[in-house]
Order: structure tokens, then C-alpha cells, then sequence
């Protein structure tokens, strides 16, 4: 049986099952909720959650997480994974601002960046694909590799003078245009374009033939390979998009950027829906999961809680999530 087949029949499966009954099935309309009654809730018990101020500052925290999500989530849905990508932030904020710190312009220095972005992605996809290296090592290796070059190009040091586009670039990550941060932009693009290739076109059929049976993608002529390696060189150049955009908002880069941010935006993807087993994920979901964090790290912030608690609720919606997934499957197989 086909991709094109496969897919055709989970859309057809849906179809009968009813839109209310397939909606209520939904991981990612459960996080949807849960992100809008926390809002309604600490919009009653705080005074200061709901200000333009607070809410504009949680919009473009989450924006950052939930722009890497979405590449994330096409990782996961083939079965992979990756652990690289705060490294791979980090890269691309030492090249945008070594370049800019030297006198070239924001149109040299932002290419540079995601051409370096997509090696680290390019050299990740042909250790997995090509060599059939597991992805844990490979992201792992690449995560202190990528980490290293970019101590070595910054020679440890915070850079925070960018040259003659400065203002440009401060603009760019951390303005706002209508009174929306200028990064949500990006991901409401990004996340956009992602999704409907996920769904309507080849390559998003690809992804989840693959996450669902890797063998019989490969029998039915998937290049299963060539869509290994466009998935880690997508999540790269969103990881390096989101290095660009940091290096703006922060006014400064230091070799701590994006350390430990695989980790959240893992669980961002997983939250929203992706099944660390592959073969299911959406583009909205990762993004929904990236709300939700950040509804956890600012409610936190605002309840006078320690900021320390916040993998302890992270964790646990992730271990909910993947309950909730498994006793979906369940009832569906039943």
C-alpha cells in the first residue's frame, strides 16, 4: 500500500468517525484548552497577567520555542529526533554577529547564518540517513560539536556591538509591528507554510509513511533517505532562524545561548501531539505546545512560585500527553 493510500485512509477513517468525535480524540485540542482556561485563570487571580506588557512578553517567549517546535515535529513524525538544535541556535547567533561586528551588512551576515545552520542539519541527516546512525548519538555528538565551534568563532566572549545594521537587526528580533513582537510573524508563517506542506503535499506525505512503517515506505518507493536528511536540515534552519531572531531581541550573544532549549522544545512538539514513536504530529500542535509552556513559566513567575518548579510541570504534561496517546491508540485498535 501507498503513502497517497495510507493517508487516504486515516482522512477517510476520520471522516466516519464524526468532526465533534475526531476533535475530542485531538492531544492537541485538550493543550488548546488547558492553555486558554490557565489564561481565563490567572487572568482572575493576578492583576498583572493580562497587561499589554506581560502578554506581549509571553507572546515572543513562546514564539522562539514554538518556532523550532514546528521543525521538531516534523523530526519526531518520521521517528527521529534531535538534540542539536540549541547548539545550532547558538551557531547561527555567533555567525550573525561575528559577521555584523566586522562591518558586513545584515543581507551577508543573515545567509551566512542559516548556510550554517543547514550544514549542521545537512551533516546530521547524512550520519543518520546515509550511515544509519541512530539520531540520539548523532544529535548528542552534534550538540557539544556545534556548542564548541561557536565558543571557538566568539572566542568565548559576548558580542554585543553589530556593526552598521544594528538597528536593523535589534528591530527585526526584538521590535514589533501592530503591537505584535515582529518573531510571531515568522512563526505564524512558518508554521502556516509548514503545515499545509505537511498535509497537501508529497513531502508531508512522506513524513508520516515513514513514522508509521519505515519498511514498507521504502518498498512502496519512498526516498526515504532524501526525506531523513530535508527534516533534519528543516529543523536546523529553524533552530538557526530562531538564532538570528535571539540575537536581535537580546541585543547581545554569549556562548550560553540556547543551552537546554532542545529539551523544551522537545517537549513543546510532544505536548502539541507528536508521538515520539513517529507517524503523527501537526505544525499548530507544536506551536499550541510551546503556548502552553510559557502560560507555565510566566503563571509561575506571577504566582510568586520558584521558577524551579517549572520542569516539574512540564514533565508532568508530558507524561499526560503520552498517556493520553497511548490510550487513544488503544481504543482505536480496539
Amino acid at each position: 500500500m501507498s503513502a497517497d493510500e495510507t493517508l487516504g485512509q486515516a482522512i477517510e477513517g476520520r471522516t466516519h468517525r464524526g468532526p465533534v468525535a475526531w476533535l475530542l480524540s485531538r492531544q492537541v485540542f485538550w493543550v488548546l484548552l488547558a492553555a486558554i482556561l490557565a489564561c481565563l485563570a490567572l487572568s482572575m487571580l493576578t492583576t498583572t497577567f493580562a497587561t499589554p506588557g506581560n502578554l506581549f512578553n509571553v507572546t515572543r517567549n513562546f514564539t522562539f520555542v514554538g518556532i523550532i517546535a514546528v521543525g521538531m515535529t516534523a523530526v519526531i513524525i518520521t521517528g527521529g529526533i534531535d538534540l542539536s538544535v540549541g547548539s545550532t541556535v547558538l551557531v547561527s547567533a555567533i555567525v550573525t554577529s561575528v559577521l555584523m561586528s566586522a562591518g558586513l551588512p545584515i543581507t551577508v551576515a543573515f545567509p551566512a547564518a542559516m548556510a550554517a545552520s543547514l550544514l549542521v542539519g545537512l551533516i546530521n541527516g547524512v550520519l543518520i540517513a546515509i550511515m544509519g546512525m541512530p539520531p540520539f548519538v548523532v544529535t548528542l555528538g552534534m550538540m557539544s560539536v556545534a556548542r564548541s565551534i561557536g565558543m571557538v568563532m566568539s572566542q568565548n566572549k559576548m558580542i554585543y556591538q553589530f556593526g552598521p545594521d544594528q538597528a536593523l537587526l535589534l528591530q527585526i528580533g526584538g521590535g514589533s509591528t501592530f503591537g505584535i513582537p515582529n518573531p510571531v510573524y515568522v512563526l505564524a508563517v512558518l508554521a502556516l507554510v509548514t503545515g499545509l506542506a505537511m498535509h497537501w503535499t508529497r513531502w508531508g506525505r512522506y513524513l508520516f509513511a515513514i513514522g508509521g512503517n519505515e519498511k514498507a515506505a521504502v518498498l512502496t518507493g519512498v526516498p526515504v533517505k532524501a526525506v531523513k536528511i530535508s527534516v533534519y536540515m528543516f529543523v536546523a534552519f529553524t533552530a538557526g532562524l530562531t538564532g538570528f531572531l535571539e540575537a536581535g531581541w537580546l541585543g547581545s550573544v554569549t556562548t550560553n545561548l540556547g543551552q537546554g532549549m532542545e529539551l523544551t522544545v522537545i517537549a513543546a512538539a510532544v505536548i502539541g501531539g507528536a508521538n515520539l514513536a513517529g507517524g503523527s504530529g501537526t505544525a499548530f500542535g507544536a506551536v499550541v505546545g510551546a503556548v502552553l509552556i510559557e502560560v507555565i513559566r510566566n503563571s509561575l513567575i506571577l504566582l510568586g512560585i520558584s521558577t524551579f518548579w517549572q520542569g516539574t510541570f512540564v514533565g508532568c504534561f508530558i507524561v499526560i500527553a503520552v498517556a493520553f496517546d497511548r490510550l487513544r491508540n488503544r481504543e482505536t485498535s480496539e
